[in-house]
C-alpha cells in the first residue's frame, strides 16, 4: 500500500520535510504537459499565420471589411501598418490567430473543473489522479504529432483545425488531475516548496520544448547537409520533427508517473481500507482544527465572507496575470519575427532564457514563499515583471538599438524568474483557502481563472495588434495587465500555510 504523502518524509520529532526525489518523479507529469504547450504556442501561431494568409476565404473577408469600413485601414496606416497587401487594407489574420489560440483555454475552462472534480471521486488501483495521466498523455501525444503533418504536408486548414481541437480537448481532460497530484501527496505546509519542484520540472519541460526547434534543426541539417542560414531555408520543413520530439517526451513523462509515482489505491475494498479512510478523515479533521486556530473559523464546505473575498481577488489577480503572460507566450514568435527579425527557432532560443530563469528560480521561489509568505513573494514577482518589461519599453522607445537589445534579454530573464516567484505560490495559496478535501475542486477554480484569461487575451490583443499595426504593442499591453494583477492581489488576506508545529499540536491534542 502506498503511503499517503509520497512527496514527504517524517522526521524523528514527528514533523515532515519534502522528499525531493519523490517530488521530482511526481513532476514528470507536469513536465509532459509543459513541453507540449512550450512547442504549441510559437509553432502553432507560425503555422496558422501561414495557412490563414494563404486562405482565400480569410483574404475575401478582410477585403470585405475594408470595403465596408475604409476608415479602419486609414487608422491602421496612421499607426504604421502596411495596408498594401492582398486584402487592400487591414488583415483579419492576427484576430483569427488570437481566436484559434483561445481554443485550448476554452476547453480548459469548460472541462478542467469538471475533470478535476471527477478525479476527486475516482476509485482505482492507480489512485485518483494517475489514471487521467496514464490514458490522456499518450492520446495527446499522438494528436500532437499529427498536427504539423496535416498542416504542412496536406496544407489543409480545416483538417489542421480538427486535430488542434481534438488535441486541446484531450489535454484538458488530464491537466487538472496532473496538477492536483502533488498537493494530494504533500502536506499543506510543504506545498509551496513542493510546487517549486513541480514548476522546476515544468520549466525543464518548457525549456526542452523551446529549445526543440534548435535541436531538431541542427540534427536535420547534419543529416541532410542543408544550411539553416541560407536564404532559401524554409523553417517549416523541420516543424513535424519538433512536434514528434515533444510527443515522445510526453509519453516518457507518462511512463515515469505510471511506474515510479506511488499514489495510494483509492478503492475501498476491505476493512483495512475503510480503516485507512477513517484515519485519513481524522487527519483531515486535525488539519482543519489547526486552520481554525490560525485563521479563525474555517468551514469544510463553506468559506467565510472574508475567505470568499480573498478567493475572488486572488482569482481576479490570476486572470490579469495570465492576460499578460499569455500574450507574450502566444505572440512572442511573431513579435520576434517583426521587431527583432528572428526565425521561430531563434525566437524559441530567446524564450528558453525565460524558461531557464524560471527553472533556476523555482526552488528559491518555494523557499521564499515559506520564509516571507506566499503573498509577499507573489507581489515581489509582479513588481519585477513590471520593472523589467517597462525598462525594455523605455529603451526601445529611446531608439538605442544596442540598449534595447540588452533590455529584451533582461526582460526575458528577470521576467522568467518573476514568473516562477508568482506561479509557485499562487496555486498553494488558492488551495489553502479551499481546504484539504477540496483540492481537485479548487484546482479547477484556479484553472478556470487562468484559462479564462487565456481565452480573452489572444482575442483582445489580436484586436490591439490589428489596429496598432505592430507587435511592439505587446510591451504596452503586458505591463498594464501586471499592474492590475498586483492591485487585486494586494486585497488578498488569506491563503498562507499553517505552520507544521500548529498542525502537530492540534493532532496531539485530539489524540489526548
Amino acid at each position: 500500500m502506498a503511503e499517503k504523502y509520497f512527496c514527504a518524509k517524517t522526521l524523528p520529532d514527528g514533523t515532515r520535510k519534502l522528499h525531493y526525489p519523490h517530488t521530482i518523479l511526481t513532476g514528470f507529469g507536469f513536465l509532459a504537459s509543459s513541453i507540449a504547450w512550450a512547442i504549441y504556442d510559437p509553432y502553432i501561431t507560425k503555422i496558422l499565420n501561414k495557412l490563414l494568409n494563404e486562405s482565400a476565404v480569410v483574404t475575401a473577408w478582410s477585403q470585405k471589411l475594408n470595403e465596408l469600413f475604409p476608415a479602419l485601414a486609414k487608422f491602421a496606416e496612421a499607426n504604421g501598418e502596411n495596408v498594401t497587401g492582398v486584402a487592400g487594407g487591414i488583415t483579419l489574420v492576427p484576430l483569427f490567430i488570437g481566436i484559434i489560440m483561445t481554443f485550448d483555454n476554452i476547453f480548459g475552462v469548460i472541462f478542467q473543473p469538471t475533470f478535476g472534480k471527477l478525479s476527486d471521486n475516482t476509485h482505482s488501483r492507480f489512485g485518483k489522479r494517475r489514471p487521467f495521466v496514464i490514458y490522456g498523455a499518450p492520446v495527446s501525444a499522438l494528436l500532437f504529432a499529427i498536427i504539423p503533418l496535416v498542416a504542412l504536408k496536406l496544407g489543409s486548414l480545416p483538417l489542421t483545425m480538427l486535430f488542434i481541437i481534438l488535441f486541446v480537448f484531450v489535454m484538458s481532460l488530464w491537466r487538472a488531475p496532473v496538477v492536483a497530484l502533488m498537493p494530494d501527496l504533500t502536506p499543506n505546509n510543504l506545498r509551496s516548496e513542493g510546487n517549486s519542484v513541480i514548476n522546476l520540472m515544468g520549466g525543464l519541460g518548457g525549456a526542452v520544448g523551446l529549445f526543440a526547434g534548435t535541436i531538431v534543426t541542427a540534427l536535420y541539417c547534419a543529416a541532410t547537409g542543408a544550411d539553416s542560414k541560407a536564404a532559401d531555408w524554409n523553417e517549416f520543413r523541420v516543424f513535424p520533427y519538433v512536434f514528434l520530439l515533444g510527443a515522445l517526451v510526453m509519453v516518457a513523462g507518462m511512463l515515469v508517473v505510471l511506474f515510479f509515482v506511488k499514489e495510494p489505491d483509492s478503492r475501498l475494498k476491505t476493512v483495512a481500507d475503510a480503516k485507512m479512510a477513517a484515519d485519513e478523515a481524522a487527519t483531515r479533521k486535525a488539519e482543519k482544527e489547526a486552520a481554525k486556530a490560525e485563521k479563525a473559523a474555517r468551514k469544510a464546505e463553506k468559506l467565510s465572507k472574508s475567505e470568499r473575498r480573498s478567493l475572488i481577488f486572488m482569482l481576479a489577480g490570476l486572470f490579469f496575470l495570465f492576460c499578460g503572460t499569455n500574450a507574450v507566450t502566444t505572440f512572442f514568435a511573431l513579435f520576434a519575427a517583426e521587431i527583432l527579425h528572428k526565425t521561430t527557432a531563434q525566437a524559441t532560443i530567446m524564450t528558453t532564457a525565460f524558461a531557464a530563469a524560471s527553472a533556476l528560480a523555482a526552488i528559491p521561489a518555494g523557499w521564499l514563499g515559506k520564509k516571507i509568505g506566499r503573498k509577499k513573494t507573489i507581489l515581489t514577482g509582479l513588481t519585477i515583471f513590471i520593472v523589467a518589461f517597462g525598462a525594455y519599453l523605455i529603451a526601445q522607445k529611446a531608439g538605442v538599438d544596442a540598449l534595447s537589445g540588452v533590455f529584451i534579454w533582461i526582460a526575458l530573464i528577470f521576467g522568467g524568474a518573476a514568473n516562477m516567484f508568482i506561479t509557485v505560490n499562487t496555486l498553494p495559496l488558492v488551495l489553502e483557502i479551499g481546504g484539504n478535501d477540496k483540492v481537485g475542486t479548487f484546482t479547477g477554480y484556479y484553472y478556470t481563472a487562468t484559462f479564462s484569461a487565456q481565452i480573452a487575451t489572444p482575442i483582445v490583443y489580436g484586436v490591439v495588434r490589428m489596429f496598432t499595426g505592430t507587435y511592439m504593442s505587446l510591451f504596452y499591453y503586458c505591463p498594464v495587465a501586471f499592474v492590475l494583477s498586483l492591485l487585486c492581489i494586494l486585497a488578498v488576506k488569506h491563503g498562507e500555510a499553517v505552520p507544521d508545529e500548529i498542525v502537530e499540536k492540534v493532532r496531539m491534542e485530539n489524540e489526548d
